[in-house]
């Protein structure tokens, strides 16, 4: 069955059958995540770097910051029996898509909070498809952990 991830969303399956989806990453990163021995699946789709941005938005819809999302993703996973050195990391999206260049460059800022969380809890990123201009859609197959990435202009391929 399709998972859809919205956007400010995450979802967690351990269900062989599922596939995970989210559409158009454009400044927003998605995060996938996968354990190949329990065989369960997480993704994120977040849209801003920094919940200090607005704590009170943060408590309401903490998927849609970095610091508060991905947290939330891997412990979700855990409670499924994931375990963090085995978790196989994918990455797309962070892209320049609305911004003028040096203006507020989220999708730049996204995606570096995203590196230095992962950098300060030791976890490394298997494969990302970040940055351009282009928007992209991404899922993960729960039984298989494949992960396929749709761009305009470079089709659907294995990330």
């Amino acid at each position: 069955m399709k998972i859809v991830v919205g956007i400010s969303d995450m979802k967690v399956s351990n269900n062989p059958d599922d596939t995970l989806i989210t559409y158009a990453l454009g400044s927003c990163i998605g995060v996938a995540i996968w354990d190949p021995v329990t065989k369960v699946a997480g993704m994120l789709h977040y849209m801003l770097p920094d919940s200090a941005l607005s704590q009170e938005k943060a408590q309401a819809r903490p998927f849609m910051f970095a610091d508060t999302g991905i947290p939330l993703l891997f412990k979700e996973t855990y409670k499924y029996g994931a375990v963090k050195s085995r978790l196989i990391i994918k990455v797309a999206g962070g892209g320049q898509i609305m911004d003028s260049p040096d203006i507020f460059n989220i999708g730049k800022r996204n995606h570096t909070v995203l590196r230095k969380i992962f950098w300060k809890n030791k976890i490394m990123v298997a494969k990302e498809d970040v940055g351009g201009s282009s928007n992209r859609t991404i899922s993960i197959a729960v039984e298989s952990g494949l992960t396929i990435l749709k761009t305009p202009g470079r089709g659907e391929f294995a990330l």
